[in-house]
């Protein structure tokens, strides 16, 4: 589906905000469907309830008309969306941070993320980001929803990112996260001998008392880790942890629930286990990073050797313990 934008006023504009117009079609397979479930499948770059506060805002017209999110369309429709300049809705600005930059093209950026490098500004962190960083850096990418970023790492890990630079690459890059054929590898030291390589599929969602952690729950959402086996200690294990889904904690949480936490992790295993080296985070970086490039479809890969801090372990291990077979 093509998206038309230009610089245009909404119908209603927000006071000291400039927008730009965009202008879909709803695909025929999407009759039936409400007009926020409809747009939310043609612009997935867009969360529905973003879609739907737009709408509610009278920002968009469908026919030249304006419609209820609850409406249902026949497909065919065109739509215009008045939709606020992505970088004046973040409100965050560009700060000069450093950034390992892996690959740059026109269409996406790939970087490999130091460990205490929090992605998005939130609560306790409005500053000093990953994406403030590459607001100062690549300054068109406040035309575009979070600057570019598809997807998250957490503050602790290290590794590879991809980022988007066109709204097009965004789209792209996020339906390949949809459909599960960006391939993301991690290596991470696991707690105690991990034997034999498994699947976890065990579904996650928030703790159900500590709401600040996740948890393998009944009626969360479906998540599944392949991880392999790299190297046995004995007290640890390098592994290689690779994702079908991406949710919020998943290696960390699954490798805890089958005994083997990460060595460091602070909030799913304990900060301490007798014959591991100290670790001060969780000991989890991503490694390999595996895409369709939305320009040309051709496959792409970059990796990331671990950083300086996780060599270390590994190579402390090494020096204490001989390595078990695999």
């Amino acid at each position: 589906m093509r998206v038309a934008v230009r610089s245009a006023p909404p119908a209603h504009p927000e006071r000291n905000v400039s927008h730009t117009l965009a202008r879909v079609r709803i695909p025929p397979e999407a009759a039936g469907m409400r007009l926020d479930q409809a747009l939310a499948r043609v612009l997935p770059e867009h969360s529905r309830s973003r879609l739907k506060t737009w709408i509610d805002a009278d920002q968009v017209s469908v026919n030249g008309a304006s419609w209820d999110a609850k409406r249902r369309v026949s497909g065919g429709e065109h739509v215009e969306i008045a939709m606020p300049v992505a970088g004046e809705a973040i409100g965050d600005r560009p700060q000069e941070i450093a950034l390992d930059v892996v690959h740059d093209d026109a269409q996406l950026i790939v970087i490999n993320k130091p460990a205490g490098l929090v992605v998005h500004p939130g609560s306790g962190n409005r500053d000093g980001t990953l994406l403030n960083a590459l607001l100062h850096r690549y300054p068109a990418l406040a035309g575009l929803p979070r600057a570019g970023i598809v997807h998250r790492l957490d503050k602790e890990t290290s590794g590879l990112m991809v980022v988007a630079k066109t709204l097009e690459a965004h789209t792209n890059l996020v339906r390949q996260l949809a459909e599960r054929s960006v391939t993301r590898e991690y290596l991470g030291v696991a707690r105690g001998d991990v034997t034999r390589a498994t699947i976890i599929d065990a579904p996650i969602g928030r703790h159900p008392t500590q709401r600040t952690t996740m948890a393998v729950v009944t009626k969360g959402k479906p998540a599944r880790t392949h991880v392999a086996v790299v190297e046995r200690f004995g007290v640890a294990t390098t592994v290689r942890c690779t994702l079908e889904t991406g949710r919020t904690h998943q290696i960390r949480v699954h490798l805890a629930a089958i005994g083997h936490a990460l060595v460091g992790d602070p909030v799913y295993g304990p900060r301490r286990t007798v014959g591991v080296p100290a670790f001060t985070r969780q000991a989890l970086h991503a490694a390999r990073l595996a895409l369709t490039h939305p320009h040309g479809a051709r496959l792409v890969a970059w990796d990331a050797p671990p950083p300086n801090d996780l060599a270390a372990l590994i190579d402390a291990l090494r020096a204490t313990y001989p390595t078990r077979a695999r």
